[in-house]
């Protein structure tokens, strides 16, 4: 499908979608400092960047605790998550439209507004139903937050210390899987699930204030001022079926082809009527197929699909494995991947300003490579390998993690237009989103798989299990590594040695 959409870019046009009128520029100087009004304006942006990242670990430690409380099942309590993905899936596509159209402060005020809203309302719930729909107008809030977070700093930023920006933008991303679990862990343990969401309302109110009186106002764009309605009603649901099919993998039993197969198709379906769409507008479609022209920009939307699922099936996969395997309880499974954070900061104190200079390719190999590292060992740990040597080896995936992610969104900014970076922050968090979907999916099914063939359930059954899910990450990671070819040199990418964007074919 990747090369359907790929091919249906350079059926679009010739160069038009990059070479704009006001293409942003490279580095001249790659080692200057980041200016201080961007970095005013990225700080701003990442106190509100906070609560949809905490909200997602503290909710997924809690998972137990409500199944409980709500007095209902595993199967129904899952759609607190899937209900949260959905909405995001089906409000992202909307994100680069509506900056375009009213201005991204505008938009990121509405934002916050709309996940503190649906904050309070989880915070209220009573039973499971009213939970689900309040996730849904968290999942909408959260849907719009990071693509224009990420916008509005690209944009800001102008295409300068990118690596350096990107590394700034990703703390969020990189604190929370930190400090998340285990905070969620405590305040379930001490206050209640309520909590989780109580927690946001300061977070978001701090913003909000914040962004309303120091973002300054950037004006909507005259060029791009009609919502592609056609371009929604595809592109929406297609997404929302495939995210549904990939969380329902794991836990559709006999009902595989109504569960997963039939949406999976119709999604696959009203993407490609979406495609044929998009390249048939000449102007105002919901995503600019035209931004996959760019070699750059394609293989960074595959590196990040694939960079999703990896992140997020070690998310799912490192709790599980020391509740089921190690033993620990849910605040202990928390402190365990305090190690795997500690390195994923040493790594992104360094690499936005190694990615200012050094090839993106050399780069994201690299620390594919360090991932791949960290990941094996644990394939042959069992419930009694060292706790040190456990905790070294996460020090060491986190170290591979925190080099990745950077120099790939780096990659996928460079050489845009202005009015594209909406757009291709649409696109990027997408292919996120899908390839994180499909790696929690993924690992579900290979555990529980491995799981229901064995003939008992012991603990060293269980710890099998657990092995084949590491090797399958670490041939994704393999698999990244060999995609990561596709990422161009910077004598290829439209850059040459004096920053002067060159046209890209």
């Amino acid at each position: 499908m990747f090369l359907i959409i790929r091919y249906a870019a350079f059926l679009k046009g010739t160069q038009t979608g990059f070479m704009m009128a006001n293409p942003i520029q490279t580095p001249v100087t790659p080692r200057e400092n980041i200016d201080p009004a961007v970095l005013k304006i990225a700080v701003i942006l990442l106190v509100g960047g906070l609560a949809p990242l905490f909200d997602t670990t503290m909710v997924n430690v809690a998972i137990n605790t409500l199944t409980a409380s709500l007095h209902t099942t595993m199967a129904d309590i899952q759609w607190v998550i899937t209900g949260y993905l959905l909405a995001m899936s089906m409000t992202i596509p909307v994100s680069g439209w509506a900056v375009n159209r009213f201005g991204g402060k505008r938009m990121w005020l509405f934002s916050l507004g709309v996940f503190l809203c649906g904050s309070v309302l989880s915070a209220l719930s009573w039973d499971v139903l009213s939970l689900i729909v309040s996730r849904i107008f968290q999942g909408i809030g959260a849907g719009l937050l990071i693509p224009i977070l990420m916008t509005l700093t690209a944009q800001a930023a102008g295409g300068k210390n990118l690596g350096q920006i990107m590394s700034l933008m990703s703390l969020p991303a990189l604190f929370a899987p930190i400090f998340g679990p285990v905070l969620g862990g405590i305040i379930v343990h001490t206050l209640g699930w309520h909590w989780i969401f109580f927690i946001n309302i300061p977070i978001c109110i701090v913003a909000f204030v914040l962004a309303w009186h120091e973002l300054p106002e950037n004006k909507s764009s005259e060029s791009d001022n009609t919502l592609d309605i056609t371009g929604i009603l595809l592109l929406s649901p297609a997404l929302a079926l495939l995210v549904y099919a990939i969380s329902r993998v794991s836990s559709c039993g006999e009902s595989f082809w109504l569960m997963v197969i039939t949406p999976l198709i119709v999604g696959i379906v009203l993407l490609g009527v979406f495609i044929i769409h998009a390249t048939s507008v000449k102007k105002g479609s919901l995503i600019d197929i035209g931004l996959f022209k760019s070699r750059t920009f394609s293989a960074s939307c595959v590196l990040l699909f694939a960079i999703g699922a990896i992140s997020s099936g070690a998310m799912l996969l490192l709790p599980l494995y020391f509740q089921q395997v190690r033993g620990a309880d849910v605040l202990f499974a928390g402190l365990w991947l305090i190690p795997e954070g500690l390195g994923m900061l040493l790594t992104r104190s360094w690499i936005g300003k190694l990615t200012d200079r050094i090839d993106s390719r050399v780069l994201v190999q690299t620390g594919l490579v360090v991932v791949i590292i960290g990941i094996v060992p644990f394939s042959f740990a069992g419930p009694d390998t060292s706790p040190l040597l456990i905790a070294a080896t996460l020090f060491v995936e986190g170290i591979g993690l925190g080099g990745v992610l950077i120099p790939v969104m780096a990659s996928a900014y460079r050489g845009l237009d202005r009015e594209q970076i909406p757009h291709a922050s649409s696109a990027t968090r997408i292919f996120q989103l899908i390839g994180g979907a499909f790696g929690s999916a993924a690992i579900a099914v290979i555990i529980q798989h491995r799981l229901q063939v064995q003939v008992t359930s012991g603990i060293a059954e269980v710890t099998t299990a657990y092995t084949g899910a590491f090797w399958w990450l670490a041939g994704l990671a393999i698999i990244a590594i060999l995609s990561a070819f596709a990422l161009p040199l910077k004598e290829e990418d439209g850059t040459d040695p004096t920053g002067t964007l060159q046209p890209v074919h």
